[in-house]
């Protein structure tokens, strides 16, 4: 062995002792205790709420696990606007937080709403209480982006504040509904002349008021119409567009 031979050895040999003196520090210690670690190793800035962690790795990150559960529990189980709210509140039992929040992504906020890591921890859960092992066939089809079972989430336990439906199609989204988009390929509204309307659309609270009454039917020109015709006034483009009228907004 020549010398150069033995000199890049022992800068290799040095190299290697230097970083497992570096990283056992760091284990025993914290990132703190070997100055500027944290700058070295650290993906990008934490979001603004998180920048006060900044160069404190260890408050998230476990050793040899990652980021764990109960790391972010121990600074949000007290977030009792999440919890009382009805579309979040299922935080309060869904024991995985890295899936959709994802930090080190410098101003972005760590939100990414991903229903695939959600039917991901559903149906892990259940396996779990089943005493059965994790579907690895499955887990790879959640790796690669592929279809997964919408039907496995409860839709409505997070969307019935915001359903348009008003409870007139039931609780099943999944049967028209995908997960990354409310849109439903190859829909088409009945036709204009349709009198079912009352059939999927419910008439706002107003019209069960003096209001409609008092301003929507003489504004229309239809006296002797009920609420649940709804054909004689609206048009099936906008609500707003009054049949003979125009686009008239009262509401």
């Amino acid at each position: 062995m020549n010398w150069k031979a033995l000199a890049y050895l022992m800068l290799i040999t040095a190299t290697i002792a230097g970083a497992a003196v570096v990283v056992g520090t760091v284990y025993r210690q914290g990132s703190t205790a070997v100055p500027q670690w944290p700058d070295l190793v650290r993906p990008g800035d934490l979001s603004a709420k998180h920048a006060f962690l900044s160069g404190k790795c260890e408050t998230c990150h476990t050793p040899l696990r990652g980021v764990e559960a109960s790391a972010c529990i121990a600074c949000h189980a007290t977030d009792a606007v999440t919890l009382a709210r009805q579309s979040t509140a299922f935080h309060s039992t869904i024991q995985s937080c890295a899936a959709c929040h994802v930090e080190h992504q410098k101003a972005v906020r760590p939100t990414r709403m991903d229903h695939d890591a959600l039917i991901a921890i559903g149906r892990s859960n259940r396996l779990e209480q089943s005493g059965k092992p994790p579907d690895a066939h499955w887990l790879s089809s959640l790796l690669n982006k592929s279809p997964v079972g919408a039907e496995t989430l409860d839709c409505f336990s997070c969307h019935s504040n915001r359903s348009p439906h008003r409870d007139l199609f039931g609780r099943e989204c999944a049967d028209c509904h995908l997960t990354a988009t409310w849109k439903i390929a190859g829909f088409k509204h009945p036709s204009p002349s349709s009198s079912e309307c009352a059939q999927c659309h419910q008439a706002p609270p107003s019209h069960y008021m003096g209001h409609f009454h008092m301003v929507s039917k003489r504004v229309a020109r239809q006296e002797h119409a009920r609420v649940e015709q709804c054909y004689l006034c609206h048009q099936t483009d906008a609500w707003n567009d009054i049949r003979g009228v125009g686009w008239y907004k009262h509401h």
